[in-house]
C-alpha cells in the first residue's frame, strides 16, 4: 500500500513533481484548510507537507494516527504544535537554509525603503504631486546597524551592511566567539543594541522568550532617530507599543514585513502610519526561494517517509542513510538491553512477592545457613554498586 502525503499549502510544481514521482507515495493537495477541515482530513497520512498558512494544531495532531513526517517548506516551525507532534513521535522538519539569501536582501530592501522614504514618495508622484523636499532621507553610510539574532538570516544582513559602509554590532546568546570573529561582527549586550543602533534589525525564532521582546520599554531606550526592521516573524515586536512609539516621535521609523495576526486587521495601527514601510510576509517570496524550499522539503519528506535519511529536523536528531546503517546495530542493542532491564525488574519484582507470600509459612526454614546468608549478602551488594 503506498503511502499518502497530504500537501497543504501552495508548493512549487516541482517539488510537487518530486513527491508524486516517488512510485511508493500517494499525493493528495488540499490547501486553504482550517485546522479543524485539516482535522477533518489527517487520519489516513503519513506525511504533511505545509508552509506558513497551515496552522498544524494539538487538535490536528490528535486526529493525525499515522503521521510520522510533517514538512515545513521554510524556515520557522511556529505554525506547527511541535510539543504535540513529538510527544506523538512525529518528525517535524523545515528548511533552514532554502530562503536565507532571499530574507537578507528582503530586509536591505527594507532599509532602504525606509531610510529614503521610497514608498511614501512613490505613492505621492503617483497622486500627481512633485513634493522633492518632503522625502528627504538618510544614508546608511557611517551609520550603526543593530542586529538581534546573527544566524544565517541576520549575518548575511551584516554582510550586506557592511559592505554599505555600516557599523554592525549584533545580540546573539547562542553565537560562539569564533563565529562572531569569523563575520567580523562584535557581539554586546541586548541593551547596548538599542542604546547605539540607528537601524535595529531582528531575526531569530518566535518563542515563549522571545515574544514582545521589543515592547515599550525597550523601544524607549533607542535613540529617537532609530528605525526597526522586522523580517522574522510577527509577534517579536509588540505592535501597539510599536505604533505608540512612531505616533509620538520617539522613534522614527519602522518597516514590517511580519505580524502577529496575519492578515493584520484593517484597523491595525501600523497601516496608518506615514513613517511605517509594510510588505505582506514577502521575506521568502522570490522565485529562487519557492523553488529551493519546495525542492528540498519534498526530498526530506520522501526520504524520511521511505526510510533514506532524516534531514533538518528539529524535534529529533538528523542522521543519514549511510551514518544510520552504521548505527543501527547499536540502535537495536541498546533495545535489547532495554527489553532485557525491563524483563529482569519484572522477574525482580514477582520474586520479592513471591519471598513476601512464603516468608510467613511454616514449611520455609527460618534463616538460610550462615554460610548462604553472606554469599547472598556478597551477591546483593554487587547488584547495588553495579551501575543501572
Amino acid at each position: 500500500m503506498a503511502v499518502k502525503v497530504l500537501i497543504a499549502d501552495s508548493l512549487s510544481d516541482d517539488g510537487v513533481k518530486l513527491l508524486k514521482d516517488e512510485s511508493e507515495l500517494a499525493v493528495d493537495i488540499k490547501t486553504g484548510l482550517a485546522p479543524k477541515d485539516l482535522a477533518a482530513v489527517i487520519t489516513p497520512y503519513e506525511g504533511l507537507v505545509v508552509r506558513s498558512a497551515t496552522k498544524v494544531t494539538a487538535e490536528v495532531i490528535e486526529r493525525a494516527d499515522r503521521l510520522k513526517v510533517i514538512g515545513r517548506a521554510g524556515v520557522g516551525l511556529d505554525n506547527v504544535d511541535l510539543n504535540a507532534a513529538t510527544k506523538r513521535g512525529i518528525i517535524c522538519m523545515n528548511v533552514p537554509g532554502g530562503n536565507t539569501i532571499s530574507a537578507a536582501e528582503h530586509t536591505m530592501s527594507l532599509m532602504l525603503a525606509l531610510a529614503r522614504k521610497i514608498p511614501q514618495a512613490e505613492a505621492s508622484l503617483r497622486s500627481g504631486k512633485w513634493e522633492r523636499s518632503a522625502f528627504t532621507g538618510t544614508e546608511l553610510l557611517g551609520k550603526t546597524l543593530g542586529v538581534v539574532g546573527l544566524g544565517k538570516i541576520g549575518s548575511e544582513v551584516a554582510k550586506r551592511a557592511q559592505a554599505f559602509g555600516m557599523r554592525v554590532i549584533a545580540h546573539d546568546p547562542f553565537l560562539s566567539t569564533e563565529r562572531a570573529q569569523q563575520l567580523e561582527v562584535p557581539c554586546v549586550p541586548f541593551e547596548q543594541v538599542l542604546k547605539e543602533a540607528d537601524f535595529l534589525t531582528l531575526h531569530l525564532p518566535l518563542t515563549a522568550q522571545t515574544k514582545h521582546l521589543l515592547g515599550a520599554k525597550e523601544l524607549a531606550a533607542m535613540k529617537r532617530s532609530a528605525r526597526v526592521i522586522n523580517c522574522a516573524r510577527g509577534g517579536i515586536i509588540d505592535e501597539q507599543a510599536l505604533a505608540k512609539a512612531l505616533t509620538s516621535g520617539a522613534l522614527a521609523g519602522a518597516a514590517i514585513d511580519v505580524f502577529e495576526q496575519e492578515p493584520p486587521p484593517a484597523d491595525h495601527p501600523l497601516l496608518k502610519l506615514p513613517n511605517v514601510v509594510i510588505t505582506p510576509h514577502l521575506g521568502a517570496a522570490t522565485e529562487e526561494a519557492q523553488l529551493n524550499v519546495a525542492i528540498e522539503i519534498a526530498k526530506q519528506v520522501s526520504d524520511a517517509l521511505l526510510g533514506r535519511g532524516i534531514r533538518n529536523a528539529v524535534n529529533m536528531p538528523s542522521v543519514d542513510g549511510a551514518t544510520l546503517q552504521i548505527l543501527q546495530p547499536y540502535i537495536t542493542l541498546g533495545e535489547k538491553m532495554g527489553l532485557l532491564a525491563a524483563r529482569w525488574r519484572s522477574s525482580r519484582a514477582c520474586c520479592s512477592r513471591w519471598w513476601a507470600r512464603t516468608s510467613t509459612t511454616s514449611t520455609r526454614p527460618s534463616s538460610p545457613p550462615s554460610g548462604a546468608s553472606r554469599s547472598s549478602r556478597r551477591r546483593r551488594a554487587s547488584w547495588r554498586s553495579s551501575p543501572t
